[in-house]
């Protein structure tokens, strides 16, 4: 008897450093990931789902990340960040000027008519991360990857071709810079969340919109408005997104999970979201031609007074980096440079 339950006990032995051999008793990991889109839009079903689930596989499934839309953890977009860094969801994605003045170098990206690529964009925008933010302004939090979408327009309930033509109209915008544009326009700037603009268009909280094209699809907005204008050359705006991940939860997991998460992120997964989202913009326009709706294309010239008008900012914006000790004009220099390197 004590033989056959020493042979059991060498076999039970046997059997557990197999299945650890095989990865079956390996660490897995679950990571919570957050975000204020409803799981149909854009950004979650073809950049962020399409992240999750190679991460997952490339894990050997050790990693698994549940995902949360529509703020279904609780909060407020606003609050995305902090929630990363406070471990209330493992993994967030959000706009980085929910939160403004707090990430201020991000704001190169959200100067008027300073993106023209969203892919360029996004590669400098990670590659100006590494270099100034990483370890000054994202320090409390480990940043996967750094994107900005396609170009903004506007979305209106009436026909908007010159600045002028803003007068008076209260206009959601995503940015500290975006009202900033909109005050000097003579527009109303309201600050709002992207899922809120549906009803705050039908009940005329507000008269029109700052978002890309690829982001109407999901909101309905060419049914709730039907004027678009949009810009020759360079973006009316951009915003900035970061996919940031609780540094804490970074740092605990196993060596070659990091790896997996790491060979997931930077560089090139930034190009691909931005790149991602703005090739979204052209299907979702189509959406709105075939309704009917008013596009209004500016001209160069047209653009130009739109540009004129909007110069005061990029001044301001200088002043005010040069008072928090950041160099505003260098970082404008780099930005353009990095961008238009891009591909070359």
């Amino acid at each position: 008897m004590m033989i056959r339950r020493t042979m059991m006990g060498v076999a039970a032995a046997a059997l557990a450093v197999g299945m650890s051999a095989t990865g079956a008793f390996a660490q897995e990991v679950t990571l919570r990931l957050h975000q204020f889109l409803p799981p149909q839009a854009n950004v979650p079903k073809q950049v962020l789902d399409v992240w999750a689930d190679k991460v997952e596989a490339d894990s050997g499934d050790r990693i698994k990340i549940e995902r949360y839309p529509s703020m279904q953890l609780g909060g407020t977009p606003p609050e995305l960040m902090d929630q990363a860094i406070d471990g209330v969801a493992d993994i967030v994605w959000t706009v980085v000027g929910y939160t403004p003045g707090r990430y201020p170098s991000t704001e190169v990206f959200e100067l008027p008519f300073m993106v023209n690529d969203a892919r360029a964009a996004s590669s400098a925008y990670w590659q100006m991360f590494e270099k100034h933010m990483k370890d000054t302004e994202f320090k409390d939090v480990h940043i996967l990857g750094t994107w900005v979408h396609g170009p903004g327009l506007l979305h209106t309930n009436k026909e908007v071709r010159t600045p002028a033509d803003m007068q008076g109209l209260k206009i959601r915008g995503g940015s500290r810079l975006v009202n900033q544009l909109l005050e000097t326009t003579g527009a109303t700037p309201v600050g709002m969340p992207v899922p809120a603009i549906p009803e705050g268009l039908s009940k005329g909280v507000i008269d029109g919109t700052t978002i890309p094209w690829e982001v109407t699809t999901a909101l309905k907005v060419p049914e709730l408005v039907k004027n678009h204008t949009e810009f020759s050359g360079s973006a009316l705006y951009t915003l900035t997104f970061v996919l940031a991940m609780n540094k804490d939860k970074y740092e605990s997991l196993p060596d070659d999970l990091k790896k997996v998460v790491d060979d997931n992120s930077g560089l090139e997964f930034s190009i691909f979201a931005g790149g991602t989202q703005s090739d979204a913009d052209g299907p979702a326009r189509k959406i709105a031609a075939d309704l009917g709706n008013n596009i209004v294309t500016l001209s160069d010239e047209e653009t130009q007074v739109w540009r004129d008008a909007a110069q005061p900012i990029y001044d301001s914006w200088v002043a005010d980096m040069d008072s928090k000790g950041i160099d505003g004009q260098a970082l404008i220099d780099e930005a353009r440079g990095l961008m238009d390197a891009y591909g070359k």
